[in-house]
């Protein structure tokens, strides 16, 4: 069974910084992408940041030079290290894979149940 899990929100101050880490586990060919989405109250989920195999990222316009997205691939974990955090940062933050689990198959997206980061003072 293939699992995606989120960690790392919380309660930070504007300014501030958190890092969220999430982990692919199970029975996993190869990983094409890892990401976060994330989705504020009365708002769509928007893409945040995301990094393909082979190293390449893409962020959001709004969180550039704030937040960095990182993978470790022997871990299967990929970091969003967030700074500067701002009010309007705060949202439910969902993590995604992008993973094949057999050779030969495409990726097929996996969530992660998702993780409350709140900036307020």
């Amino acid at each position: 069974q293939v699992q995606v899990v989120e960690s790392g929100g919380g309660l930070v101050q504007p300014g501030g910084s958190l890092r969220l880490s999430c982990v692919a586990s199970g029975s996993i060919f190869s990983i094409y992408a890892m990401g976060w989405y994330r989705q504020g109250s009365g708002k769509q989920r928007e893409l945040v940041a995301r990094t393909i195999s082979g190293g390449d990222t893409m962020y959001a316009d709004s969180v550039k030079g704030r937040f960095t997205i990182s993978r470790d691939t022997a871990k299967n974990t990929v970091y969003l290290q967030m700074n500067s955090l701002k009010p309007e940062d705060t949202a439910v933050y969902y993590c995604y894979a992008d993973l094949v689990l057999n050779s030969g198959e495409i990726p097929y997206d996996y969530w992660g149940q998702g993780t409350q980061v709140t900036v307020s003072s």
